[in-house]
This record gives structure tokens, C-alpha cells and sequence, in this order.
């Protein structure tokens, strides 16, 4: 069986493929077909979808079986040739370079990929029926130069991404499934760090195939790069992810420090996954850990709801704090240094005070509470700003879901547990916001749940048995006479709870 044009003369020297091929005939057809794809003539439609056709006829010929044997010197150099096969048909189907490409482009390279991930299903059954012959022995030499380029065709148009289709993703995802089957691995973990301990993985041999994509000057040409290493990166973890650390990190920050949000978002969330399963020991190692630091500071300064809500920055920030603080070392006979939460936690504040986007208001408030968790007493330092932000917040309704207020109740009641010395001299000022609370909730008759205003006013009665606990009875003299005097019978009903508790029943703060 011989391709279209099979008579030409193999790629030239200063090519970018060997220019030493297997001698026999059909390693000069695997030739040609690689020829076509990387030469001039492989943009022309026609060409390429000849090529194509050449392929598919060649992997059902009788003579393709013998592919692996490896016992004919003239098939020598064979697995290498497949392995740039293999890349050039990821190149071919791979998404349009650069920004360009609307809907027609997109659908042109979902037909693309379905039609090449064909021809990795039949090489893949190839490499299958090799294996289990004795007399292919070649066949793991093959696989070794086929695996990489095929798994990152697999994930590249397996996820659901503009440039695919339902068609092309399920091809896609049989190729994945058939490659994993071929090499024996139970997931695509097992893939990329091996199945045990004696096996080494494919995980540096797919890094090494996205290397030259992923440098800051070619990272974007491909929009599906930095897709492939996100999700491939999270698929190893420890303690197999502290090997490849050189490797990930890079990427990693030259993604997170684009200029549009979804690069944003997608190299913060590389980074936690860094953070999160690279000993600490690695990250201080050489000044990583300040580097990592420096990196998601600088994000907080941005005005995006979406990259600073939780599973990004904040949380990433606060996963790194333990590692951070590991090279501090504090004497009990001076004053404890500011730490990297403090930096970030007073910079929070700044912003919290004066933000009115009901977006940005929730994301900060639902992040406080780990941040005074995480201070414990130290959150003193900043007790005057985070008392002004705790009452600005409580005076704004939140919407129906009242998220913000919920999570500012949450984040007094920490307050007042770590900082409970300080608590008697402010508390006119707290009694005040949480009296108010309570009125404007129990006279509410917005489109609020029932569920969510309990919610609230449970909350915000804790916090004033909290806070007459801290100021040892003052709020049940300062209550006495409400409840006579009050006229909505449900705030009365919670002032009196108070008072209750507040006499002798145990209350438990935490």
C-alpha cells in the first residue's frame, strides 16, 4: 500500500524531524505522511486531508502489524518516527493560535480532532495487539514515544472548551480511556507519577512536551496550553509533586501574572495546588515560599470579585501562612513580629471599609473569619479598623441571602473570644449595631427567608451573651428595662433570652 505521493524524497536536512529514517517501505510512507504535515504544502486543505487518508490506510494495512516486531534492522528508528507522527497530527488538530478564531474556527478544529482521534484510536489498538503478541517486542520502546503526544491531544479535547464538540470531546475521551488501558493504569494520576513506587510516570515526559509552549513568550499562542498543564498539575499531588517542582512553578506564576482575570484565576489556582502538596521545607527552599507570597499579595490589590473569592487568593494566601511562618522564630521576651497575615489582613481591612460592591463585600466577609481564626490574639493589632468594619457591614442588608452579615457575626464572635480584655471598652458600640441588627431583622418585610432572618437574629443574640460574658454582666443592667418598654414582641423575646442565659445558664462561646 503506498500513500499519495510516496515517491517524493523524505524531509530534508535542517528539518525539524530526524533526517535518519527506517529504510523499509513503510517506514519511507510513515516518512512521507510526516513530510506533508510539516511541510508548506500541509496548509492546503486538500493536502493535509490526504494525509490524513494516507494515515488511516496505512495503520489498516496488513504491513502496519508489523510496526513493532523490531526484529527487521530496516524498522529501526521506528518508535521515534510514530512519536513525531504523533505530534505532528496534536499540531494539526490543535486550537487556532493567538486570540483570532470565532465559532467557524472552533467547530473546524472540533472535525479535526474527531478525525485524528481515529487514527490515535487504531495506533493505540496497534500498540494493544503488539503487546499482547510475543513476537512484538518493540512495542514498549513505541509507547514510550507515543504516550505523551497522545495524552495531551486526549486532554486538550477532552474538556469542554470553545474549540470542541460533543463529538470531538467523546473521541477524545476514548482515546484517553484506550491509553490509559494500554499502559496499564488504573487513572490518569497513575499515568503522569506511576502506578507504584518502581514506576517513574509520564508526568516529566508531558511537561517536557509543553515546555517550549509554556514560556512567556509562546504560552499564549496555544490557547489549550495552559488548560492541559492546570489540569494535568492537579492531577499529581503528594508526594510525587515536590520532584517536578522546577518544572510547575514557573508556569505557574507567569500564568497568574497575566492581565486577564481567567489566566488570573487559573494560575492562583495552580499555585494552591503547588502550596498544598509541596512539603514546606521545598517552598522556604530558595526563597519560594516569599516568591509564591509576593505573587498573590500583589493580586489583592485587584478589584475582582472573581479572583479574590474563596478557592483563590485568600485561600491560597492562608494556606501559605503555616509555611511562611515557619521561618519565624520568636522569643518570649519581646514583642511577637508582624506576620505576612498581618500584612494581608490590615490591607483586607483597608479595602472592606470603604467598598460598596455587594460582590467584593461578600468575598471579604467571608474570608474575615479565617483571618482572625488564624491570628488568634494577635487580631488585637488591628481591633480598631476591624471594629468600624464590623459595624459598617452590620448596617447593610446583604440581599436576600444576608451572606456578608452572617459571616461579620461570625467573625465578632471569634473577635470577642480572642480579644476578650479589650471587649468592656467597647461595648456601648457593639451593643448598639447589635441591637440594631436585631430590630431591623425582626421588622423586616423583605423578600428575606424566614430561615435566613432566624439565622441572623440566632447569630447576633450569641453575640450579645458573648459580649456580656466579656464584660462581666454589663449588658444585662444596660437590657433591664427593654423588654417592658418594647414593643415588638420578638426582640423582646431575644433580649429576654439574653438575660436568661446571662444569669446562670451555661452558654458555651465557641
Amino acid at each position: 500500500m503506498e500513500p499519495h505521493g510516496s515517491r517524493e524524497s523524505p524531509p530534508r536536512e535542517g528539518s525539524s524531524f530526524p533526517g535518519r529514517w527506517p529504510s523499509s517501505a513503510l517506514g519511507q510512507a510513515f516518512s512521507q505522511i510526516l513530510h506533508q504535515f510539516a511541510g508548506q504544502e500541509s496548509r492546503r486543505g486538500k493536502a493535509r486531508n490526504a494525509a490524513l487518508r494516507d494515515l488511516s490506510a496505512l495503520l489498516e494495512a496488513k504491513e502496519c502489524d508489523q510496526l513493532f516486531e523490531g526484529s527487521d534492522t530496516s524498522l529501526r528508528g521506528m518508535p521515534e518516527m510514530l512519536g513525531q507522527v504523533a505530534k505532528a497530527l496534536g499540531k494539526y488538530a490543535a486550537p487556532p493560535e493567538g486570540p483570532e478564531g470565532g465559532s467557524d474556527r472552533h467547530s473546524e478544529v472540533a472535525e479535526k480532532a474527531a478525525a485524528v482521534g481515529l487514527l490515535f484510536l487504531k495506533l493505540l489498538r496497534k500498540v494493544e495487539t503488539a503487546k499482547n503478541s510475543l513476537l512484538c517486542p518493540a512495542w514498549k520502546a513505541g509507547l514510550r514515544h507515543l504516550a505523551g503526544p497522545i495524552y495531551i491531544f486526549a486532554v486538550t479535547h477532552n474538556l469542554e472548551q470553545p474549540w470542541t464538540s460533543p463529538k470531538s470531546q467523546g473521541v477524545a475521551g476514548q482515546v484517553l480511556a484506550l491509553l490509559l488501558q494500554v499502559t496499564e493504569c488504573g487513572s490518569v494520576a497513575g499515568f503522569l507519577h506511576g502506578e507504584n513506587e518502581d514506576e517513574k510516570g509520564r508526568f516529566t515526559a508531558v511537561m517536557g512536551l509543553l515546555k517550549p509552549d509554556l514560556n512567556k513568550d509562546s504560552w499564549k499562542n496555544n490557547p489549550a496550553t495552559k488548560h492541559v498543564f492546570s489540569w494535568t498539575l492537579q492531577k499529581v499531588t503528594r508526594p510525587w509533586l515536590s520532584q517536578h517542582l522546577e518544572r510547575v512553578l514557573p508556569p505557574s506564576l507567569l500564568i497568574s501574572d497575566d492581565y486577564q482575570t481567567e489566566n488570573k484565576i487559573l494560575g492562583v489556582h495552580c499555585l494552591h495546588h503547588i502550596v498544598l502538596n509541596v512539603p514546606a521545607a521545598d517552598l522556604l527552599q530558595y526563597n519560594r515560599a516569599q516568591v509564591l507570597y509576593h505573587a498573590l499579595f500583589n493580586h489583592l490589590y485587584t478589584r475582582e470579585h472573581h479572583l479574590i473569592q474563596v478557592m483563590a487568593v485568600l485561600l491560597c494566601l492562608l494556606d501559605l501562612f503555616p509555611i511562611l511562618e515557619k521561618a519565624l522564630h520568636w522569643k518570649g521576651d519581646a514583642a511577637r513580629p508582624t506576620t505576612h497575615c498581618d500584612e494581608v489582613l490590615q490591607l483586607i481591612l483597608m479595602h472592606m471599609e470603604p467598598e460598596h460592591r455587594l460582590l467584593l463585600r461578600r468575598t471579604y466577609a467571608r474570608n474575615l473569619p479565617a483571618f482572625v481564626k488564624r491570628l488568634g490574639i494577635l487580631t488585637v493589632r488591628h481591633l480598631k479598623r476591624l471594629e468600624r468594619v464590623i459595624i459598617g457591614y452590620l448596617e447593610v442588608y446583604d440581599g436576600p441571602e444576608e451572606e456578608a452579615r452572617l459571616k461579620i457575626l461570625e467573625a465578632l464572635k471569634l473577635l470577642m473570644q480572642y480579644t476578650w480584655p479589650r471587649v468592656p471598652c467597647r461595648l456601648v458600640v457593639l451593643l448598639k449595631a447589635l441591637l440594631k441588627l436585631i430590630c431591623d431583622v425582626a421588622k423586616d418585610s423583605s423578600l428575606t427567608p424566614e430561615s435566613v432572618k432566624s439565622a441572623l437574629l440566632e447569630e447576633a443574640t450569641d453575640c450579645l451573651i458573648l459580649l456580656d460574658r466579656c464584660s462581666q454582666g454589663q449588658v444585662k443592667g444596660l437590657l433591664a428595662k427593654i423588654p417592658q418598654s418594647c414593643e415588638d414582641s420578638k426582640v423582646g423575646n431575644y433580649i429576654r433570652r439574653v438575660q436568661q442565659v446571662s444569669e446562670g445558664d451555661p452558654y458555651d462561646a465557641t
